[in-house]
């Protein structure tokens, strides 16, 4: 352990001792964390789906894109929080991990601030744009504008946590995140079921538990005794620090829009199908988030691990978590991802028994979940490349080998008769994956290679 930094059970030093079981340590709680957070979300869907008609399945489901979109840029940025703090940690840099702590807390009141005010005034609007059928825009318009009305606690809660994660603690994200869905899924069932709110008490019951979660992160930084502590009265920006959670933040977050932009375009061209594209779509990316997460999950430990390892100048380690964790994105990847495709009609069904809807979403299932681990892989060494401190350039290669090749399509190939099917738009993401993966490791080799040159 590293001279200055106090050693605790809720960290892991992850720049020596064997890889793959750290690895594994560390992302095993986070996939388990973003699992339980899906599930409870799919459980959302499916309360709503059931108990609301398919018209509300359709307005909660179709506003994913739309809400990522808005958030992605300021989620962008609490990944510079991580590999800023996991960078000092590794380093065993406690007076700027300090300063670090409180500027991204202070950043995170910030950035709901903004998120609330547009996301309240300005989602009508977009949600015109995106060609919503009548029968759900009223419904996605009121479900959005109580989301974002609350989004602050999200912001708090994805800073707060990414702070922890850049130490090694994922467990104790967990137990927050498994309490609050529980709060979420009972206050679902309550606000849909018994007082039938429709999507407005989907939304309430996000709201409720997402403050509940915020305030278990703050309560776990304030009780911390490392240089990770939070001291309310000590918030503030720190510029220097706030520069380099900037450097690495706000591509990752422009890259984020980006595909989030790229998504929306493809919503929209959903959309343009009819509600029952749209329902079937809906159940399918929800059933998707399940396997992502579980491969976005040792994404999430190679960001981390390569931070502490460029902090503690350790290129050969850096070289090594790569390899493993590429290896363990294809292999969760395709475990999941194969059966659950095999399964796909019964697992849709939980979400709508309308035949209509299950077939719909196959079509996407066959295209997604056949290729998946693609995906995993694509953003496992783009978060490799930012946590060597390299964050701009994994957003080009995904803002052309990604997001501008789907517009492409879909402005062109798309718009061509006999090419104007729902396959046709699902195609896109595996093609878009290969590219910008390919982008990626020609990126990785040039950077490696200038860090053994030092």
């Amino acid at each position: 352990m590293k001279s200055g930094v106090i050693k605790s059970s809720n960290q892991i030093d992850m720049t020596q001792g064997p890889i793959l079981g750290k690895l594994l340590k560390f992302s095993i709680p986070l996939i388990l964390s973003s699992l339980l957070q899906l599930l409870f979300n799919a459980a959302d869907v499916v309360v709503v789906g059931r108990f609301a008609g398919d018209n509300s399945l359709a307005a909660v489901g179709s506003v994913g894109s739309l809400i990522n979109l808005l958030v992605n840029l300021f989620m962008g940025l609490s990944i510079g929080t991580n590999v800023v703090s996991a960078n000092y940690f590794g380093a065993g840099r406690q007076d700027r991990l300090e300063q670090t702590v409180h500027t991204s807390i202070l950043l995170s009141l910030i950035s709901g601030a903004i998120l609330t005010t547009v996301g309240v005034y300005f989602t009508r609007f977009i949600l015109k744009l995106m060609q919503s059928p009548p029968e759900v825009l009223n419904l996605a318009a009121i479900y959005l504008r109580i989301y974002f009305g609350g989004i602050t606690a999200t912001m708090i809660y994805n800073f707060g946590s990414a702070l922890l994660r850049s130490k090694g603690d994922t467990k104790r994200p967990l137990y927050i995140l498994f309490t609050a869905g529980i709060i979420n899924l009972c206050l679902n069932l309550i606000f849909v079921i018994r007082f039938k709110l429709d999507v407005a008490g989907v939304a309430w019951a996000t709201v409720i538990s997402q403050c509940f979660a915020a305030v278990c992160v703050i309560y776990l930084l304030m009780k911390e005794e490392s240089a990770f502590h939070l001291n309310l009265t000590k918030l503030k920006i720190d510029t220097h620090i706030l520069a380099k959670i900037v450097k690495i933040g706000l591509p990752a977050g422009f890259q984020g829009i980006m595909f989030s932009f790229s998504n929306v375009i493809i919503q929209s061209s959903v959309n343009s199908f009819g509600a029952t594209l749209v329902a079937g779509n809906a159940a399918a990316v929800n059933l998707e988030g399940f396997v992502y997460t579980a491969m976005n999950g040792f994404s999430q430990g190679s960001l981390t691990f390569c931070s502490q390892n460029m902090g503690a100048r350790r290129p050969d380690r850096i070289k090594k978590v790569v390899l493993i964790s590429q290896a363990c994105i294809i292999i969760i990847g395709n475990a999941l991802s194969l059966p659950m495709l095999a399964c796909g009609r019964s697992l849709i069904g939980i979400f709508s028994k309308s035949p209509q809807v299950i077939e719909m979403g196959m079509s996407r299932l066959w295209v997604i979940f056949s290729t998946y681990c693609l995906c995993g892989m694509m953003d496992g060494l783009a978060n490799c490349i930012r946590g060597i401190g390299h964050s701009l350039t994994p957003t080009i290669s995904s803002l052309i080998g990604a997001c501008l090749f789907r517009i492409i399509w879909l402005f062109t190939i798309f718009q061509i008769p006999q090419f104007h099917t729902p396959f046709m738009i699902f195609i896109t993401y595996p093609i878009s994956w290969v590219l910008t993966f390919v982008a990626n490791i020609i990126c990785y080799n040039i950077y490696m290679k200038r860090i053994d040159i030092k």
